[in-house]
């Protein structure tokens, strides 16, 4: 039995960098409204952050689902 370390170092540094960029990703999603608030009190209606809270959310959302589907071989 052969491991090639050059494919096991290349899954687990994408693996690494998928996780701190969904982690890093929601983050910046839970941080966002707050910014929202500060803007509402600045007089601004403050949409923009709303809008950037929900798509770092979405993305997150979608980078699980593609996990789950390329872990469950049924949905292949």
């Amino acid at each position: 039995m052969d491991v090639k370390w050059g494919s096991l170092g290349e899954v687990a540094a994408v693996g690494f960098g998928a996780t701190v960029g969904v982690v890093l990703l929601f983050a910046q999603g839970v941080r966002t409204p707050a910014g929202r608030d500060a803007a509402r009190t600045a007089g601004q209606d403050g949409t923009a952050q709303a809008t950037a809270a929900g798509a770092c959310f979405a993305v997150c959302a979608g980078a699980v689902l593609y996990g789950l589907y390329l872990i469950i071989p049924q949905f292949h």
